[in-house]
């Protein structure tokens, strides 16, 4: 990878964890908040509790998206520790493979349908009419985000089978 791509690829990186932060963040906020206004002050918030439900979905969603790109997702391995380095690698680009077209067919494709359906139809969140659309748009930014990465992945094991063949 060239430093430019590098470099792309780690903004791209730090601008998602910084938008998990916030957003944690605003949620621990939030909640924080709402115990306070029920509490303390004895008149509940309204708002509170829906917020927190729309910032769990984006912190979930993207924060996956984290995960996978700092290969934080839990694996089982059992199975393709057993195999050939060679066949571990076959393996590993065939399961990118298969995340690619998860993230495009139902985080992206499935993900636009939601977000252009709940926009056409108006849905909008009760307390605080925020258009569920956008609330939904985390779908397909997830999906797209963890299918460049993975295809990033797929390419890197590509080259790295090409290499130890020529090296054969």
């Amino acid at each position: 990878m060239n430093s430019l791509t590098a470099r792309i690829r780690e903004s791209l990186v730090r601008l998602l964890e910084w938008t998990v932060i916030i957003l944690m963040a605003s949620l621990v906020l939030d909640v924080i908040w709402q115990v306070a206004t029920r509490y303390l002050l004895k008149n509940p918030s309204s708002w509170t509790d829906e917020l927190a439900t729309l910032l769990i979905i984006w912190v979930a969603l993207l924060g996956a998206s984290v995960a996978f790109i700092r290969q934080g997702h839990l694996g089982v391995d059992f199975l393709t520790n057993k195999l050939r380095k060679r066949h571990r690698e076959m393996a590993a680009i065939a399961v990118q493979a298969l995340v690619v077209f998860f993230a495009g067919q139902i985080l992206i494709y499935g993900g636009i349908k939601l977000v252009l359906l709940t926009l056409l139809t108006q849905q909008v969140s009760p307390a605080l009419g925020i258009k569920m659309g956008h609330v939904y748009l985390a779908l397909p930014i997830s999906g797209f985000f963890i299918a460049l990465f993975a295809l990033e992945n797929i390419v890197t094991g590509l080259r790295r089978l090409r290499a130890k063949s020529h090296t054969d």
